[in-house]
């Protein structure tokens, strides 16, 4: 009698569905916001300029998508892709890892530098790729864009430039580190040349790359929230033992302070590109 009253009673708990039955999406189709947690098409996303359509988190870009949502396709041309990075101090699976990168993104380093159509402007423009050993500037780095802005010297055009770095690249030493330096007397000869350097800096500018040529733009620009710092927050915060504002380094607090000239949504980033490189062009300077 027990035993019917149990059966009769019994409850039925939902099973655990296969695992093949598990994901009914196919990969790639949603792609969740790190920001506000919430998935979107993929394709929206992608035709939103890689922008958040619920909350405006700006997704980092790589190169190539960089490039095509400002460079016209025609006319475009791709600066010292045969430019190698060796292993000068024998740091254990460097060179395999930047093989691997190479694979993975198609670039021969962290940075396509080159020249294109900005609309109707001809620029210099060079892109770092923060997929590529999280964009660190290594000796191939520095001399791919020192190249690039020497080029724009001497054809007396705007150099562009689109930062995203961790800083410089341990496993080169002094020889990283150098390239702060000789990217700087570059763009200071472009500058005596009365041309115009613009750097854009998107999320991470960090390390000696924003202690170097990303903070020495005619005009500096950055993406929102992007992240613009030389040290990081704990260890700046270990040293003068305060606490730091919650929007410290970001593009908003650095706006706030002086050291940007503007927050440039990404909608909004080709057209002002374009304004600024005419009204600095030398038809413009006949008016």
């Amino acid at each position: 009698m027990i035993r019917e009253l149990f059966a009769k009673n019994k409850v039925k708990y939902a099973t655990i569905p296969k695992k093949e039955h598990k994901n009914d999406v196919p990969e790639g189709i949603m792609t969740k916001c790190p920001s506000c947690k919430k998935n979107t098409f993929t394709k929206e996303v992608e035709s939103n300029l890689w922008i958040c359509p619920h909350c405006d988190y700006h997704y980092p870009l790589n190169a190539n998508q960089r490039i095509s949502t400002l460079l016209e396709e025609e006319g475009r041309q791709a600066f010292d892709t045969h430019l190698q990075t060796t292993n000068p101090l024998g740091f254990p699976g460097y060179t395999e890892k930047i093989q691997s990168d190479q694979k993975k993104t198609g670039l021969n380093e962290a940075v396509w530098t080159g020249t294109g159509v900005l609309e109707d402007v001809q620029v210099v423009m060079a892109v770092m790729d923060s997929t590529f050993r999280m964009g660190s500037m290594g000796s191939v780095v520095g001399e791919k864009i020192t190249r690039a802005i020497e080029y724009a010297t001497a054809n007396k055009l705007p150099f562009i430039i689109f930062t995203a770095s961790g800083g410089a690249r341990m496993q080169e030493g002094v020889l990283s580190l150098m390239q702060m330096a000789k990217t700087s007397v570059a763009l200071n000869r472009h500058r005596n040349e009365g041309l115009l350097y613009i750097s854009v800096m998107t999320h991470p500018t960090t390390g000696g790359v924003s202690a170097s040529f990303a903070s020495l733009g005619d005009i500096n620009l950055a993406e929102p929230k992007a992240l613009i710092g030389f040290a990081g927050r704990r260890v700046i915060e270990q040293t003068v033992r305060e606490k730091l504002p919650e929007d410290f380094q970001t593009a908003e607090f650095l706006l706030e302070k002086g050291q940007l000239d503007a927050v440039v949504h990404r909608h909004q980033m080709k057209q002002t590109l374009t304004t600024l490189a005419r009204l600095h062009s030398k038809e413009a300077a006949q008016w």
